[in-house]
Parts: structure tokens; C-alpha cells; sequence
């Protein structure tokens, strides 16, 4: 079977919080399907993910010339990319750290 993938790297949102949209969308869900269930989910990685499973219908279609109805999800796998590491004063001359996490999204998609 041939696979076509889409990666969307350094996405400011933590992998935690991502993989609950993940959750929504498991291997063999039909592509038509997965996108539905992104669009009108409640999560801030939706729209996010949604853009990534997009660009691997479209890297599908250009790539192994397959129709977007023929496609289901093969894998969804989100990574952790590097944390951003700030820090908040706090009393008497501490602080206290604050890790911005960061993402990368790897979406694959294959035919029926």
C-alpha cells in the first residue's frame, strides 16, 4: 500500500493537549469522516491538525494520484518539539520557571 504523510513542525501548543484531538481521529478512520469530527471540535489542536490532515489529502492526491474519498487515516503521531523555557519573578528575589511546549504533527494518510 502506498502511504502519503504531511508534517507540521514547531506548533505552539503542548503535545498533551494535541493528542486529545488526535484521539478524535484513529487509524482507519475515513479521511471525509476525520475531517468532520475536526471542524466542529471544541480543542485548539482541531483547526491546527485539521490543516495538517489537509496537506497530506493534498500531497495524496498530487503524490499517488488517489482520490480523497478512497483515503482513511494510517497514522496520526504527535511528538514533542523543543520547550521554550521563560521564567516568572517571584518573591524575595526567586522565580519560577514556565515551559512553552511545542508540537510536531505527523499525519499519514493511505488508500482504501
Amino acid at each position: 500500500m502506498s502511504n502519503a504523510k504531511a508534517i507540521s513542525k514547531y506548533i505552539r501548543i503542548s503535545p498533551r493537549k494535541a493528542r486529545l484531538a488526535a484521539g478524535l481521529i484513529p487509524a482507519g478512520t475515513l479521511v471525509s469522516e476525520a475531517i468532520k469530527r475536526l471542524m466542529f471540535c471544541n480543542l485548539k489542536a482541531g483547526p491546527l491538525l485539521k490543516k495538517t490532515l489537509d496537506s497530506a489529502v493534498a500531497n495524496a492526491e498530487t503524490q499517488l494520484k488517489a482520490r480523497s474519498e478512497k483515503l482513511k487515516i494510517a497514522e496520526v503521531r504527535i511528538d514533542e518539539g523543543p520547550t521554550l523555557k521563560r521564567s516568572k519573578p517571584k518573591n524575595r528575589g526567586g522565580q519560577h520557571p514556565i515551559m512553552k511546549r511545542t508540537s510536531h504533527f505527523t499525519v499519514i494518510v493511505s488508500q482504501l
